[in-house]
């Protein structure tokens, strides 16, 4: 008679295993959980800026690992860009959609001149992503808090799909933080499609 392994159970996988190996969802949905304890019941056009602000940082750290051209920087630019939008955010002199939408400008405009890495196909691709995701934000910051909830949601939510193909395709950043960030950014588009 054999005696299961340590990782599995009589009927089968052990469940701690599957939540080892998608550890980015369950952080995910973690950091989504204690955003929303934490702002609790959050005004609609608090969250709409506060998430307008912020959704330029998503194509912001696509464009920075393609440049730097490893997977392996994601997590750590990813670390850095939460420094900056903390730190921006302190500070009222300037926007901070201004800001990482004008960083996103000049790694565009580095990868044109220098090249890049993957290829200026994948630069356009990456192009292409930014005007999309810079676009929806600051559409969804000049209009009215109704209006931009679904202009900054669709953001998030076509962000979350932009990760997923990364995922699939195993390109650009990290496959852990191409979870990570789809996860995260479906509940976003959630969580601002059921604000009251």
């Amino acid at each position: 008679m054999s005696t299961p392994a340590p990782h599995a159970t009589a009927d089968g996988p052990h469940p701690a295993a599957g939540l080892k190996r998608r550890w980015p969802t369950v952080l995910a949905v973690a950091v989504v959980a204690l955003n929303v304890a934490a702002s609790g019941s959050q005004d609609l056009a608090d969250a709409v800026g506060g998430y307008g602000e912020t959704l330029p940082l998503l194509p912001l750290i696509y464009l920075m690992v393609n440049q730097l051209g490893e997977p392996r920087f994601t997590w750590p630019v990813l670390g850095a860009g939460l420094v900056a939008v903390f730190g921006l955010a302190a500070q009222d002199t300037v926007a901070l959609s201004t800001v990482l939408v004008g960083l996103a400008a000049i790694l565009l405009l580095w990868g044109a001149v220098r090249g890049t890495p993957h290829g200026r196909a994948v630069l356009g691709v990456q192009a292409g992503g930014a005007v999309l995701f810079c676009g929806l934000a600051l559409a969804g910051l000049a209009v009215d808090a109704d209006l931009g909830r679904y202009l900054v949601a669709a953001g998030w939510f076509l962000h979350g799909v932009w990760d997923f193909v990364h995922l699939w395709r195993d390109k650009v950043v990290s496959r852990t933080f191409a979870e990570w960030c789809g996860v995260i950014d479906v509940l976003v588009a959630a969580q601002l499609l059921f604000l009251a």
